[in-house]
């Protein structure tokens, strides 16, 4: 099936090819066109190396009834709800009924080629940026609106330091960084506790 990174955009209104063509203007080796609709509103992009392989497609599937969207959407729903923290887990169980659009990249493997990671985060930030909403990486799960990760859905074995956040009771998000393979710290998130030993940010 392949691996998915996902924007998932409260904002329904469509990005145009020519939006998000200046994000990858520092690098001429890339090159974005149009698989699927029109330059104004397209339904599938595709991200390649001018002379190599493709690094990714782009889709965008809308949240409308019936749609491969609105049962993504209740497919997360469904795959959170036993997910820890238990107070992030609520917050997008009340939130993922709120997105309107998902962009969902699957990469290829041009991504591992002549930097194409570069353009895959770059063309993310940009709808991102445009369209707001969270994150969600397959074997990563989700992030909240700043971009930090919320939940503990990582693929096994993981190690090294990653941006997260906890919800406070006031409800307010607070950022840290963690170390993901550290024991202590990982026990303490899944309790919805800051770990002690955390960089704040």
């Amino acid at each position: 099936m392949g691996y998915y990174i996902r924007v998932l955009a409260t904002d329904a209104t469509p990005i145009a090819l020519g939006d998000l063509l200046p994000c990858l203007a520092a690098n001429s080796a890339f090159e974005l066109t149009v698989e699927e609709g029109d330059q104004t509103i397209w339904s599938q992009l595709v991200l390649r190396h001018c002379s190599g392989p493709e690094i990714g497609v782009i889709e965008k599937n809308d949240v409308i009834a019936g749609g491969l969207g609105a049962d993504e959407i209740a497919e997360f729903v469904d795959e959170i709800s036993q997910a820890q923290p238990k107070s992030a887990a609520l917050w997008l169980a009340h939130y993922l009924p709120r997105v309107k659009t998902i962009y969902a990249f699957q990469l290829l493997s041009g991504t591992d080629v002549n930097d194409g990671w570069s353009a895959v985060h770059a063309l993310q930030g940009s709808v991102w940026g445009r369209r707001g909403g969270i994150l969600q990486a397959d074997g990563e799960g989700f992030s909240n609106e700043d971009g930090y990760s919320i939940l503990w859905q990582f693929a096994e074995p993981v190690d090294g330091p990653r941006n997260m956040a906890l919800l406070n009771s006031a409800g307010q998000w607070i950022p840290f960084e963690m170390n993901l393979g550290h024991r202590q710290q990982r026990d303490a998130f899944l309790e919805g506790r800051v770990p002690d030993g955390v960089k704040h940010l």
